[in-house]
């Protein structure tokens, strides 16, 4: 019974993850060098911030990628038949 529970596949399959994971990877190393070049023109505080605002609008973009590329399961409804036998 518990196996059952624990037997739901991921939406969009391991394609989904594994594109999810490299865009997470390719903005972690664009996170880096944005770090790295701003290491000694700008403050600390400074420097985090502009670190994490593109952080945080890579991390909302997957999210909205997630969301919108679910999709959906159902199928249209069918018409019904003109005729009749």
């Amino acid at each position: 019974m518990i196996a059952v529970l624990f037997d739901i596949g991921i939406p969009g399959g391991a394609t989904t993850v594994a594109a999810g994971a490299g865009v997470f990877l390719l903005i972690a190393a664009m996170a880096y060098v944005i770090f790295r070049l701003l290491r000694k023109t700008v403050r600390m505080a400074f420097r985090m911030a502009i670190v994490a605002t593109v952080l945080f609008t890579f991390v909302v973009g997957g999210i909205a990628l997630y969301w919108f590329g679910y999709g959906t399961t159902a199928r249209p409804a069918k018409p019904e038949p003109t005729r009749r036998r």
